[in-house]
């Protein structure tokens, strides 16, 4: 993929006002940048960062790259095309703007600022805001040069100009897919733990419904056939007594009322007895008390008294023997009723047994009731046996289920480890890169030479460097002096830019050196660099920013001169 830049335009950016700057990067192939200190050379470095990814190039804080003096519409703009497609960066602040345009055509900005600036750089330019300045910037400024990069951003900055920053970000993928999966495997296993517990508690349930309900039918059989044995005992008790006592009852209760009826008449005549016994003691009495009448005065005969006196006491002790017979068979009477009066009694308390005994009988019957009723309902219990035994099943195939997931689960992260093995950086990345090293180290000892710096360079797989002299001598890049440093720097930018060119990833016609010329190389350095940049295709521009132009006249085919007006930056 080839970026090609064509346009920038900036206002109210750091030192430039409202009147705008427009810098065309196709006009010539190479075109020198003077200016004094301050006038606002290097400010097309930060507005070029700033539009396409939000932040400087130097180390310049947003609200800092509003001009203080107007303090407000501050936008950059940068053109460029991707192939085909023609695309338009529009940012701003005060107020804030963010654009971007595509065949003039505005990308849908629904999405938040974040994932519209992962848009423009994954999608669009595929490169970061490390990675660009790496192929396109070499400068003086705060930007890191490759080499004083952590291992990491090296790895990183390698991996964009590769375009094999894919199997990292397949890598992130497949690493939260693992962690989708050990959370499914954790809620998988929580599911099946709890499904085995249910299991055991409801085949622990039923096994004992099922010992409960056998136990609990046996006892109440049991106590159904006590209490009928019960009942058929009293029944038997019943039979005898009222055996005992049938038609009897009739008959003694008929001779207790003779008895009675013969006691009363009993009475009556002992009753007569007495009232003539009194009649003869009167009549006994007037006669021996009496010689004559005394109502008529008349004497009575003395035969005729005696005969009346004998006759009387005859008559008295008629009625004595008659009393006493009336006595002795009242006796007997009496002794009839009292032994009557004892079999109905006796009778009447059988008869209150028996009542007692059908009393007990009809409670036992609905003590008998009441069981089978209770057996019925133990026997019914069958339905929810049946009920529980369905529920077992369900939940034993739920828990097959869920071992066939966990199974799947295992599979797919046993799958998932094994790309990840493939995607981390000691997996097909560092097989990519072990293809390119030799071809990287190549190059940037051939860039050094032309700046006639004769070391030898040495990239590793961990992206550590090894330097050494001619005498074989190990040096680091943190070992030589400043100049020889940006030699290293100006190779690796080409080397780069090379990498990035013949793998087709993210070549672009843009380079960048910002006061390269002016700090640490000497003039052979300069009149080398100066043969690298006339060696380059003719579809690269380049442009280099110094504020020495008097050693770089006549070298580049455009001057632009900034200069300061009314403190705003100006091209002149």
């Amino acid at each position: 993929m080839s970026i090609v830049f064509k346009k920038l335009k900036w206002r109210n950016f750091l030192s430039t006002g409202e009147t705008a700057i427009e810098m065309d990067f196709l006009a010539t192939a190479t075109t020198l940048i003077v200016g004094g200190n301050g006038a606002g050379k290097s400010t097309m470095l930060d507005a070029l960062s700033y539009a396409l990814f939000g932040r400087a190039h130097r180390n310049i804080t947003k609200p800092q790259l509003v001009n203080s003096i107007n303090n407000k519409n501050m936008q950059v703009e940068v053109e460029f095309s991707v192939g085909n497609a023609e695309f338009k960066i529009v940012r701003g602040q005060k107020p804030a703007v963010f654009e971007i345009w595509k065949n003039d055509q505005m990308i849908n900005q629904e999405a938040k600022a974040l994932e519209y600036q992962k848009v423009l750089e994954q999608n669009i330019l595929k490169l970061n805001h490390k990675s660009f300045h790496q192929i396109v910037v070499l400068g003086s400024s705060s930007f890191v040069p490759f080499m004083q990069l952590p291992t990491q951003h090296r790895r990183d900055v390698i991996e964009d100009l590769l375009d094999i920053n894919v199997f990292s970000k397949m890598n992130t993928l497949v690493r939260e897919k693992n962690v989708t999966v050990r959370e499914s495997l954790k809620d998988n296993a929580y599911h099946l733990d709890m499904t085995g517990d249910r299991i055991t508690t409801q085949t622990k349930y039923i096994r004992n419904i099922t010992a409960m309900n056998e136990e609990e039918i046996t006892d109440k059989v049991l106590q159904v056939e006590n209490t009928q044995s019960d009942i058929t005992a009293l029944q038997e008790e019943n039979s005898v007594v009222s055996a005992e006592i049938e038609g009897q009852d009739t008959d003694i209760l008929e001779e207790l009322k003779k008895a009675n009826d013969r006691k009363t008449n009993l009475l009556h005549y002992r009753a007569q007895f007495q009232t003539q016994a009194k009649q003869v003691v009167i009549d006994t009495k007037f006669y021996e008390e009496n010689a004559a009448c005394p109502t008529c005065t008349q004497d009575i005969a003395e035969d005729l008294r005696n005969t009346k006196l004998e006759t009387v006491k005859g008559k008295a002790k008629e009625l004595q023997s008659a009393m006493r017979q009336a006595d002795d068979e009242g006796k007997t009477v009496t002794d009839s009723i009292t032994k009557y009066t004892d079999l109905m009694e006796s009778f009447r308390t059988k008869s209150s047994g028996i009542n007692a005994n059908n009393q007990e009988i009809r409670r036992l019957q609905t003590n008998i009731d009441t069981l089978q009723k209770s057996i019925e309902r133990l026997q019914s219990r069958d339905g929810d046996l049946a009920s529980a035994r369905e529920e077992l099943d369900e939940l034993k195939t739920k828990r097959d289920t869920l071992r066939e997931t966990k199974f799947k689960l295992n599979e797919q992260m046993a799958y998932n480890s094994v790309m990840q093995e493939m995607l981390k950086d000691s997996g097909i990345k560092t097989k990519v890169i072990k293809q390119y090293l030799p071809v990287i180290n190549n190059l940037v000892n051939t860039y050094l030479q032309t700046l006639d710096f004769f070391v030898h360079f040495n990239l590793d797989e961990e992206f550590k460097e090894t330097i050494r002299s001619r005498h074989r001598d190990a040096f680091s890049y943190s070992s030589f002096s400043e100049g020889e440093k940006q030699r290293i720097d100006l190779a690796l930018l080409f080397t780069w830019r090379m990498i990035a060119k013949m793998k087709n990833s993210v070549s672009t016609n843009l380079l960048i050196l910002d006061e390269t010329f002016d700090s640490s190389l000497d003039h052979d350095g300069v009149d080398n660099l100066m043969k690298i940049l006339y060696t380059l295709d003719s579809d690269t521009n380049v442009f280099v920013i110094s504020h020495k132009g008097e050693i770089l006249d006549g070298k580049f085919k455009r001057k632009l001169e900034f200069t300061k007006e009314k403190n705003f930056s100006k091209i002149k």
